[in-house]
């Protein structure tokens, strides 16, 4: 139903342009000799008409949600694309506004565009059904590199400049210009509107047009990543690696090892913060998501940039801690300095935070600034599974080794008390045994 829903669509637009430019140039050429192709996505479809030195272009939506607002662009990618921008208004107005951006950001009106776009106001439906048609002039393009952004949003304001609400859907595709469209599209369409669901006009639009209508999938299947994107996925694999794997195979190293062996402190720290560990690769997923934020030309702080930047500093504290707990010790404690805890608590906090923060990354800031749909459920389920293996692994550590932790915790200082009344403080080894009580 879907399908033949869009087919409708596609062969409506079609109709309805083809038509359109029949009657305009009705002596001037046999609408068998038209031109020009459509490329429906989830939420709306683009159909090109070409007249001669001109092209007819026609954004509708779908029928799945309401057009907020529809755009194209020319151009492979949202940078330095031309852009036409339309919505409907409050008044049965359609505005159109061309506009670019130097990149992944809300694009704004273009000082000197290298065409004027054209609103066919008579053409284009402002309620219901809702359909934008503009024309430009042609650039002998035929088989132009577009884009295309669908908002669920109005922006409220007639005003070419008006601010628009991130995009529900984009992608990029291409027309065929140069594909001939049946005398039969401009015909079927003078009796039912465009995009009318009733029968009669599926029976005679489905059939009226010979151009593509196939759905390009949710608008990105086999396109391409951006540079933008591939910024955000660098950024999401450093991220994952250092603090879904590292940093909780540092903990469960000092967990499992160090009750046998005074390595298990080595371990710890390399895979915490040493050379090709935790600590630079975690520094270059910061760097990476900083550089994708400056890339989006997006100023605001969401939820997701703020704990990332707060999981960072806690890291780095983490840190700190560490080394001033392995290289500032007391010389006579009696007990583990409160120091220890805080290491130890604060280490489990970043990576509770660091797992929430991952999920936040692929399930709300990825389609929220790519506009692309959320990551296959199957990796949601590894996350999920994850997030029960990290604090299973960590209780059934406690469980095994923490009561043989307490005994040679409590032999150590009693080692250290015997050492101290027996010999000079200056001579007495303070890190005897493998539990390195200190640490």
């Amino acid at each position: 139903m879907a399908r033949l829903l869009r087919t409708l669509v596609v062969s409506s637009l079609l109709g309805l342009a083809a038509a359109s430019v029949a009657s305009n140039d009705f002596y001037a050429r046999d609408t068998s000799t038209l031109t020009g192709d459509s490329k429906c996505t989830t939420y709306m479809c683009v159909a090109a008409v070409v007249n001669g030195s001109t092209v007819q272009y026609t954004l509708s939506g779908t029928g799945k949600m309401t057009p907020g607002w529809m755009a194209m662009g020319f151009g492979s990618y949202m940078a330095n694309a031309k852009m036409v921008i339309m919505w409907s208004n409050s008044d049965g107005s359609v505005t159109l506004s061309q506009r670019t951006a130097p990149g992944e950001q809300m694009p704004t009106l273009d000082a000197s565009p290298p065409f004027l776009a054209t609103l066919s106001e008579s053409l284009s439906t402002a309620s219901g059904d809702q359909s934008f048609v503009y024309t430009i002039p042609s650039d002998g393009n035929t088989k132009p590199p577009l884009i295309f952004a669908f908002g669920a949003t109005n922006p409220g304001s007639s005003a070419k400049d008006a601010t628009l609400i991130f995009h529900k859907d984009y992608g990029q595709f291409s027309l065929d210009l140069t594909k001939s469209l049946s005398a039969s599209a401009a015909t079927s369409v003078t009796a039912a509107p465009v995009a009318s669901k009733s029968a009669s006009s599926q029976s005679s639009s489905s059939s009226g047009s010979s151009t593509s209508s196939a759905d390009t999938g949710g608008a990105t299947d086999g396109i391409p990543l951006t540079p933008y994107q591939r910024l955000i996925v660098a950024h999401a694999i450093f991220c994952v690696i250092g603090f879904a794997l590292l940093l909780p195979s540092g903990v469960l190293v000092a967990r499992y090892l160090r009750t046998s062996t005074p390595a298990w402190y080595t371990g710890h720290w390399i895979a915490q913060f040493g050379i090709g560990q935790a600590g630079p690769v975690i520094l270059i997923g910061v760097i990476l998501g900083f550089k994708a934020a400056g890339s989006s030309g997006s100023s605001v702080l969401d939820n997701h940039k703020k704990t990332g930047i707060i999981i960072f500093a806690l890291y780095l504290l983490q840190c700190f801690l560490g080394a001033f707990i392995h290289f500032v010790k007391a010389k006579n404690a009696a007990r583990r300095p409160p120091q220890n805890y805080l290491h130890a608590i604060l280490g489990l906090v970043v990576i509770l935070l660091g797992m929430y923060q991952i999920r936040t990354g692929y399930h709300t800031e990825w389609p929220a600034y790519t506009g692309l749909a959320s990551i296959p459920s199957g990796l949601n389920i590894l996350w999920v599974i994850w997030c029960f293996a990290l604090p299973l692994l960590y209780a059934l550590g406690l469980a095994l080794y923490l009561r043989e932790q307490y005994r040679q915790e409590a032999a150590s200082r009693l080692n250290r008390l015997q050492k101290h009344n027996t010999y000079d403080m200056s001579t007495a080894d303070l890190r005897d045994g493998p539990n390195q009580y200190y640490e």
